[in-house]
């Protein structure tokens, strides 16, 4: 079962690397007073909230339906900790890059 957990943390990570690399583009292609940026960036934030919630959430929530509580906050519980890893990866780069 870890393999789905990291299947979802490394579709985030992946989806937050190309959310970026898309808000680094358009804001050196677009003039600094332009409405146009402020405008993706909220709507780029509330569909990753929606992609995020899906990823994380998803299975887990239909685990628990089907009332296998333990198994649902386990599964949760690995999709978080393997995201966290990629995140303290970040950092790590952050510093050292």
């Amino acid at each position: 079962m870890l393999r789905k957990p990291f299947f979802r943390s490394l579709c985030a990570a992946a989806y937050i690397a190309l959310i970026v690399y898309v808000i680094n583009v358009m804001t050196k292609a677009t003039p600094q007073g332009d409405i146009l940026v402020p405008m993706t960036m909220l709507a780029l934030f509330v569909l990753s909230a929606a992609v995020m919630g899906y990823l994380f959430l998803y299975e887990p929530l239909e685990l628990y339906v089907m009332d296998r509580k333990q198994e649902a906050l386990r599964d949760f519980g690995k999709t978080v900790s393997i995201f966290a890893i990629f995140t303290a990866i970040f950092v790590v780069l952050l510093f050292v890059l």
